[in-house]
């Protein structure tokens, strides 16, 4: 799949990375993905960096605190994904929840009983452990392909802008519906070239999901990428190490980089998908 080399840099140890993706099984790609993100976790735990998304420029903007102002952008790309599912009073389950400022915004704001946060990087977990200390949420490491739940036990289930790092997505969306009770719903969104996409979806209903709703968001990404580019090439400056420095700049969807010129020439295409486990 062509995003997954596209969004390392193109520095030295990024081709070397990009490279062993390509030519490596699922189980191999998994320790690889596992290890970059413990290595950004470890380079910049700076509380400033609590979301890693290319954000969206949403039409139905949510009311921000102030607090949260500053991540507008970031916030969005995830309003967007949940706005049409009720989690007032569920059990909440969000999958590569990286550096936990989505989760955080959303048990915050959507009163869920309960939220996780999933994710492969324990870096990351104890991270967002230590800065986040609401009540209704926690966040757990673990495997999205082998996720450490019963079977039924979440009511909604969504993934931000992670699974394109899953070394099988079938596996992901199998354990996606073993842990979905019936009826629940199950919000994706994330990046493909078309032909990718195509084979995802047919993931999706092969599963047992049923698609409730899907749409391109592309251009919406984009104009995000745009707005925030020269600010956040700013804060990558002031507070990522020099070493790593351009690594997150490809990986954060700079201008001018492989995975910005892909969305931009059509290569890539940014999808949310609404399915129901039926």
């Amino acid at each position: 799949m062509e995003s997954i080399g596209d969004k390392m840099s193109m520095g030295i140890p990024a081709r070397i990375f990009a490279m062993l993706l390509k030519i490596s099984p699922s189980s191999i790609q998994n320790r690889l993905w596992k290890w970059w993100y413990q290595r950004i976790s470890k380079a910049h735990n700076k509380v400033e960096f609590r979301f890693m998304n290319y954000g969206y420029i949403d039409s139905e903007s949510p009311e921000l605190d102030s607090s949260d102002e500053a991540y507008r952008l970031f916030i969005q790309l995830y309003h967007m994904n949940i706005r049409d599912v009720s989690l007032e009073n569920k059990e909440v389950l969000e999958v590569g929840s990286g550096r936990g400022g989505g989760a955080s915004w959303i048990a915050k704001t959507m009163k869920p009983s309960s939220l996780v946060g999933l994710d492969f990087s324990g870096e990351a977990v104890s991270l967002c452990n230590r800065w986040y200390e609401q009540e209704n949420l926690d966040f757990r490491e673990g495997n999205a392909q082998d996720m450490p739940f019963q079977k039924n036990c979440f009511d909604v289930v969504y993934n931000v802008e992670s699974s394109h790092c899953y070394g099988d997505m079938s596996k992901f969306v199998s354990e996606v519906f073993r842990v979905l009770k019936n009826g629940g719903n199950f919000c994706w969104t994330d990046f493909r070239d078309e032909e990718t996409m195509e084979k995802t979806e047919k993931i999706f209903t092969n599963s047992g999901f049923s698609i409730a709703s899907k749409k391109e968001i592309t251009q919406e990404v984009i104009q995000a990428l745009d707005m925030i580019n020269d600010t956040k090439k700013e804060r990558i400056s002031k507070l990522v190490p020099r070493t790593i420095r351009r690594s997150f700049e490809t990986f954060a969807g700079v201008q001018g980089t492989p995975v910005y010129e892909s969305f931009k020439s059509g290569k890539l295409r940014y999808y949310r998908y609404k399915l129901i486990k039926n």
